[in-house]
């Protein structure tokens, strides 16, 4: 039997909204990640969640005991495997089993006696469709705190606390257990993205333009450019003055998912110093790859307030700046409220700072065999 150990990670997700991103280049990724909670009851004990490109494909609670598919397109997964469902439904109720050991262990090693945890869990990988590279993530915390992670390159163990050194020391030292990781992250994971993108080419590999506003709150707050609706998520957003892109003046934002499966980004441009007869040489320009860019100047007219609205920029309509709860590494699961289905928005955002530590016992016993059987396929 395996055991699991889930926990809060590293933002290091943060390579697929990097606005440096070069736009001729297009990064494809799949991550499974699943959550696992103690003293939280407005929160499943269990979650599983699957994503590609960003894009939900399946979900698993520890309240349904099922995974369910999120994408029309999936069925037609099942129906080349007519097991999936069965089969990744078993691994995650059997992941969910295991649960309560595990964090019962892990409040051991960090000498905790009651309170609310949260363990999380990432597995996945990139690929570049350009030139056919790929990568790849296998790493996990707990409560908020980067606890290990694999370094894929060195394929060694890397541990940030002095909790998961004999952990560390253990894994590093079973051969068998770093191959089956190796294998999974370079050849399976692999094979299933690629997998889903044929499936799901009509929604994966689509474009859709950004809705671009200028908005500001009162006359001394920054001019925020504000893209939306556009995928997929891989936008550059900029401020540019006489033609030459800003980097001071600028407080760039997090790519964050709209409710439809689009995206959406902001970018502040702090004009405290400027004098507004040279706001005609600022513009915002939005890129995104197979539509040509987008440029929206500097003008009070163009500008939505709160103390008088105008006009938009982008497509001349109106367009309200849309909130998403958003975890970061620093930020364990805040409080959710009574609202039941709250915990569902936040799982399909929290791609950005989860990951994982499993081995066939338990990370106290001398089996170091970590395993990737819950990354859902």
């Amino acid at each position: 039997m395996y055991r699991i150990n889930l926990s809060v990670c590293l933002s290091t997700v943060r390579y697929r909204i990097n606005l440096s991103v070069c736009l001729s280049t297009v990064l494809h990724s799949m991550q499974y990640f699943l959550t696992g909670s103690s003293g939280l009851t407005t929160f499943p004990e269990f979650v599983a969640v699957g994503m590609v490109d960003g894009v939900q494909i399946d979900y698993y609670d520890s309240n349904t005991q099922r995974v369910v598919l999120k994408q029309d397109w999936m069925e037609l997964v099942t129906i080349e495997d007519p097991d999936y469902l069965e089969r990744n439904t078993g691994k995650a109720q059997g992941a969910q089993q295991t649960f309560k050991a595990n964090i019962g262990i892990a409040k051991l090693r960090f000498n905790q006696t009651g309170g609310a945890h949260m363990f999380q869990f990432m597995c996945g990988c990139e690929w570049d469709d350009e030139d056919d590279t790929n990568d790849g993530h296998y790493q996990f915390g707990y409560d908020g705190e980067d606890f290990i992670a694999l370094d894929l390159k060195t394929m060694t163990w890397v541990a940030p606390v002095r909790q998961a050194v004999p952990t560390k020391r253990k894994w590093d030292q079973d051969r068998a257990g770093l191959q089956y990781i190796k294998n999974y992250q370079t050849k399976e994971c692999d094979y299933w993205l690629k997998k889903y993108l044929v499936y799901g080419k009509s929604t994966l590999q689509r474009t859709e333009r950004p809705r671009v506003s200028l908005l500001q709150r009162s006359p001394s707050s920054p001019v925020v450019c504000h893209a939306t609706g556009f995928y997929p998520d891989r936008v550059v957003v900029f401020w540019r003055r006489d033609g030459q892109e800003l980097h001071e003046q600028v407080d760039p934002g997090e790519v964050l998912p709209n409710h439809d499966g689009t995206f959406q980004v902001s970018v502040d441009l702090n004009l405290t110093a400027v004098p507004q007869e040279d706001w005609g040489r600022y513009e915002c320009v939005v890129q995104l790859k197979g539509i040509e860019d987008i440029s929206t100047p500097l003008d009070p007219a163009l500008i939505r307030t709160n103390w008088g609205k105008t006009g938009v920029g982008g497509d001349g309509g109106g367009e309200h700046m849309s909130h998403h709860l958003h975890l970061t590494s620093s930020q364990p699961l805040p409080g959710l409220g009574s609202d039941q289905n709250s915990y569902t928005d936040a799982v399909l955002i929290m791609k950005s700072c989860v990951s994982i530590q499993i081995s066939r016992n338990s990370v106290s016993t001398n089996s170091t065999v970590p395993k990737a059987d819950f990354c859902l396929h």
